[in-house]
């Protein structure tokens, strides 16, 4: 076990996958120079070469497009969107093409080596074009996984589980915490699931359940509410396409309660398909409505970020609302 922080592990699943096979590489603005914007490639380009990690120009859907072709001659192309605000010009490649090659050729070619990272959400007042958190987007497309990891051991077992996936993955990473969440993370290769949720406190009273940064929160959240009496079931989602659902039926049909806590805005939000999801599964075990804690129907604001990321505080009001129903 080593004591790193989230963007070393980035970096250290990178080197492990490009290691073990040939087919890894690794490309995008600015990531073979200097290892891009947040260093996470960064030594990958002296150690594999230039074939293997190398710099683009600044065109997001011609990053997507050429991952897209290398994918479907068998190669792993690992392609980093700078910011997840810039993927949108990149949208085009990632629906109409990632998502539906293996269909539309009825399984005779596909590219599911293909994972697309790129770092998503607030926290470094990076203002309305770089804090965006746009994972609901994705969610609505067959064909692509959505993963986005809590924390250092669980970015490196993600990322090296999306790199080996047969499907294509969109791998969103948690940005303000690329260097202020340092845990231990086993050495050499290891994967986590996939398509599994988790769950990393056990609780009966509620169930609190987030993604990425916003696990911090909840568990913030779920220690208040424990000075309150209130036993707190936490559970990371980890994987928005396809989700878990059975694990966070589970947990609902014990606790009767649900809150869902997202960086990006309320409406829309992937927590409107966990609720109503949750709503068709649990009926008859709900003692409360389902509430989502979220950020607000606005664009990200640069002076006012801490009033726009749901925090702690929030997440109790709603932990409190849910219990008083």
């Amino acid at each position: 076990m080593s004591k790193i922080n989230l963007l070393q592990a980035i970096n250290q699943a990178l080197d492990i996958a490009m290691q073990q096979d040939p087919s890894v590489i690794c490309f995008g603005e600015d990531v073979g120079s200097f290892g891009g914007v947040f260093r996470a490639t960064q030594g990958l380009q002296a150690k594999y070469g230039r074939e293997r990690c190398f710099n683009t120009p600044l065109t997001e859907q011609g990053i997507l497009g050429f991952a897209n072709g290398l994918a479907a001659f068998g190669h792993k192309p690992v392609a980093e969107i700078q910011f997840a605000d810039y993927i949108f010009p990149a949208f085009d490649q990632i629906v109409n093409e990632t998502a539906k090659f293996r269909y539309r050729s009825g399984n005779q070619f596909n590219v599911g080596g293909l994972t697309v990272r790129t770092p998503y959400g607030g926290g470094i007042s990076g203002g309305h074009y770089h804090s965006q958190s746009p994972e609901s987007f994705f969610t609505h497309i067959p064909g692509i996984r959505v993963v986005i990891p809590r924390n250092s051991e669980q970015a490196k077992g993600l990322l090296l589980a999306s790199i080996n996936c047969p499907d294509p993955v969109i791998f969103f990473e948690p940005k303000r915490l690329y260097r202020a969440a340092v845990g231990e993370v086993p050495e050499g290769y290891y994967e986590l699931p996939l398509a599994k949720a988790e769950v990393v406190q056990q609780g009966t009273d509620i169930t609190l359940l987030a993604w990425g940064a916003q696990m911090e929160i909840i568990e913030k959240a779920a220690q208040l509410a424990a000075a309150e009496g209130i036993a707190c079931e936490v559970i990371d989602l980890r994987s928005l396409l396809p989700w878990d659902v059975d694990t966070v039926a589970t947990s609902v049909k014990k606790t009767g309660r649900l809150v869902i806590n997202h960086e990006a805005p309320l409406t829309s939000g992937f927590g409107a398909e966990i609720a109503a999801t949750m709503q068709q599964e649990c009926f008859l075990s709900l003692e409360s409505p389902i509430m989502r804690v979220t950020g607000w129907d606005t664009p990200f604001p640069y002076m006012l970020e801490k009033e726009y990321l749901p925090n702690e505080f929030r997440t109790l009001d709603a932990i409190r609302s849910s219990m008083n129903y």
